[in-house]
């Protein structure tokens, strides 16, 4: 079987909720469910961006439906790829997530502490005895001298017992994670069940692969971030493969989901996608299946940045036609565009600029800005 490269990228889309107008009844958890998860980001340029990602597929979204899911146990947060929301019902097939991950940082010299156990016996029962805590109830100061990303010991403690599922987000207030016992988040009966770690595998790697449509092992491994390429490549062996045409006409093998149907023709809608959407997460995927080189600038010296700092792909149909970076002041009530590159033969004529400046306005609505302004250079 061979897939062009228009039905993969109409399957992609489709796939991610990006086909079909962003429009219609509006149901979170259903949202959620068909993408896996969705990550969290502390980062609020225009919104933040699991408020923009959510948006993105139905534009009924408002930033108050989220975190009440999370408060209510729809939804437990843990690390991906990234922090992100899962739902709750991903429980017993994420032990093996919480056991890697707890391994992984304790190793780790950016977690390593000077912490004795009776210091985190300590912090652990502080929140079994008062409740949820976040990091700000406790004092201790960073064991050396300030450094980018550095952690005081009793984050560093709070982090490890939250990554190795000990603890789990309560609930967040103004975007703090405030730390519980896990037994107390999360429901007794999923709590309690503990799935062999060779089922768990098969149910990321189905799940994965059936959210990607056709994927490599490495592909298949990085969805979760759960189970490493050597594991999804065992999964995978004897499974059907497809042909698959790159944007420049190449081909390579990727394995198919047993799902795999044609996907309808996307909306010729234009759409200004969050630089964390997870349509666009794997960047070699997506330079592959579009042709459209895009990286993530925010941690790039401004002097070595080809784009800017915050910078939006922008989704046209099957197509992306070119990137842009916003700026935004909510109480001052405005939203500047403050770079725009339109992608190289594509022709920005007054119905492509009218579609943008449309988006634009509906993007400025969602977050009650009532003014957008072009400042470009």
């Amino acid at each position: 079987m061979k897939l062009s490269n228009a039905d993969a990228r109409r399957l992609w889309l489709h796939n991610h909720g990006l086909s079909a107008a962003p429009t219609g009844p509006l149901d979170v958890m259903q949202a959620i469910n068909a993408l896996g998860f969705v990550q969290i980001d502390t980062i609020r340029n225009v919104t933040r961006a699991h408020h923009h990602i959510l948006w993105s597929r139905n534009q009924n979204y408002r930033e108050k439906h989220l975190w009440p899911l999370l408060k209510n146990r729809q939804l437990f947060e843990h690390f991906t790829h990234d922090a992100s929301l899962i739902p709750m019902q991903t429980l017993p097939m994420w032990r093996r997530q919480f056991t890697r991950m707890g391994k992984y940082v304790a190793k780790s010299e950016w977690f390593d502490s000077k912490l004795g156990q009776h210091n985190i016996h300590d912090i652990k029962a502080r929140i079994e005895a008062e409740g949820p805590l976040s990091t700000h109830a406790f004092n201790s100061k960073l064991d050396s001298e300030s450094k980018m990303w550095a952690k005081p010991p009793h984050k560093k403690a709070l982090d490890k017992m939250w990554y190795a599922g000990e603890l789990a987000t309560s609930h967040r207030e103004k975007f703090i994670k405030f730390y519980d016992l896990a037994e107390r988040i999360f429901p007794a009966y999923l709590h309690t069940d503990h799935r062999p770690d060779d089922e768990q595998i098969d149910w990321l790697c189905t799940q994965a692969l059936n959210r990607l449509g056709f994927a490599t092992a490495n592909e298949i491994a990085k969805f979760w971030d759960a189970v490493s390429t050597k594991e999804a490549r065992a999964w995978a062996e004897g499974l059907p493969e497809i042909e698959l045409e790159a944007a420049d006409g190449s081909l390579s093998r990727a394995f198919k989901a047993p799902n795999l149907e044609p996907a309808p023709k996307p909306s010729s809608r234009l759409r200004i996608l969050n630089p964390f959407d997870p349509a666009i997460r794997d960047r070699t995927r997506l330079e592959r299946l579009f042709g459209f080189e895009y990286r993530n600038e925010m941690f790039v010296p401004k002097a070595k940045r080809r784009w800017g700092y915050y910078v939006y792909p922008l989704l046209e149909g099957a197509r992306f036609v070119g990137r842009i970076e916003l700026k935004a002041d909510r109480k001052a009530g405005w939203l500047k565009v403050i770079g725009f590159w339109p992608e190289g033969g594509v022709n920005w004529n007054d119905s492509r600029r009218k579609k943008l400046d449309t988006e634009l306005a509906r993007l400025a609505r969602f977050v009650g800005i009532p003014k957008v302004e072009w400042v470009v250079d």
